[in-house]
C-alpha cells in the first residue's frame, strides 16, 4: 500500500473515523485539509444511489487513487417511497445501521476510513448517521466544508446577510402551516430540500410580500447551476440540489 496512506492507529489499534466534507460540487471547493486526509486514509466510503457514485465521490475524483479501498454505501431507496412513510424510515434506518457496521469493520481492523459527505458533514449530512452510531466506539474527526447555502449565496446579486441581519435555515419538506410560520420577513432565510414544495414555497413567499427578495438556486457550483428570482422558477418538483434564498432586510447600498 502507498506510504502516504499512513494515518496512525489509536491506542487500541483501531483506525480513525473521518467525516470529510467535500463541498457543494465544485472540485475546487474541497478544503486543503479534506484533500490531505483523504489522500492519507486507506479506505474511502461514500453514499450513492444505485445509478452512480454520487456527487461527493465525483467531487473527490482527483484525490482518490488505486491505492485506496473504496466502500460505496448504496441507498436502498431514494424517491420510490414517500419520505414520511414508516416503510421509508425503516429502510433508511436499517441502511445506516448496516453502513455503520461496514465502516466499523475497517476501523476495528486498524484501517482509518474517510467517509465523504456533500457540502458540510454536520449540516443535513448523511455522515452524521454513521458518526452517531460509531462515536462512542472509535476516535473520530469531522472536517468542515463549504456548505451548499454558501455556494448558493455567492451567486446572488447582493449579500445574503449584512449588518444586524439574522439567518433562519429551514427544510422545505415541512407542511404549509409550518413553512408559513418559519419564514420571517425580518430575517434572512435559506430553505433547503425544496423538492415537491417549490410551487408552495413560491406562493407563500408571494403571500408574505417577499417575492422581490427571494431567489431560486439550483445545483450551485456545479456545471449545471441555475440562479433566478423565485417568481421565475420552473413549475413542478425541484432537483435535490436546489434551495430558496431570501436575503435579509438590512441596508444594501
Amino acid at each position: 500500500m502507498n506510504d502516504a496512506l499512513t494515518i496512525p492507529q489509536d491506542a487500541a489499534g483501531y483506525g480513525h473515523l473521518y467525516g470529510i466534507s467535500t463541498g457543494p460540487g465544485d472540485p475546487e471547493l474541497i478544503t486543503l485539509k479534506a484533500a490531505r486526509l483523504l489522500s492519507e486514509c486507506p479506505v474511502v466510503a461514500y453514499f450513492c444511489k444505485r445509478s452512480g457514485p454520487g456527487r461527493a465521490r465525483t467531487s473527490c475524483e482527483a484525490h482518490i487513487t488505486d491505492e485506496h479501498e473504496e466502500l460505496p454505501l448504496v441507498y436502498p431507496v431514494t424517491n420510490e417511497i414517500p419520505h414520511g412513510s414508516p416503510e421509508y424510515r425503516q429502510q433508511i434506518e436499517d441502511f445506516f445501521e448496516e453502513s455503520a457496521e461496514a465502516v466499523a469493520q475497517h476501523l476495528k481492523a486498524g484501517r482509518s476510513v474517510a467517509v465523504l459527505n456533500e457540502g458540510d458533514a454536520f449540516f443535513y449530512g448523511s455522515f452524521m448517521h454513521i458518526y452517531l452510531r460509531l462515536k462512542d466506539r472509535f476516535e473520530s474527526t469531522v472536517v468542515p466544508g463549504v456548505g451548499a447555502m454558501m455556494a448558493g449565496g455567492a451567486l446572488l446579486p447582493h449579500p445574503l446577510m449584512m449588518r444586524d441581519d439574522q439567518l433562519r435555515v429551514i427544510p422545505g419538506t415541512m407542511d404549509e402551516k409550518a413553512l408559513r410560520a418559519s419564514i420571517d420577513p425580518e430575517r434572512a432565510t435559506v430553505i433547503m430540500k425544496v423538492g415537491t414544495n417549490l410551487p408552495l414555497l413560491r406562493r407563500i413567499v408571494t403571500d408574505l410580500g417577499l417575492q422581490e427578495r427571494a431567489w431560486y438556486v439550483e445545483k450551485a457550483s456545479m456545471p449545471e447551476e441555475r440562479v433566478m428570482p423565485l417568481v421565475e422558477a420552473p413549475d413542478g418538483k425541484a432537483p435535490y440540489f436546489s434551495m430558496v434564498l431570501i436575503p435579509g432586510p438590512g441596508v444594501r447600498v
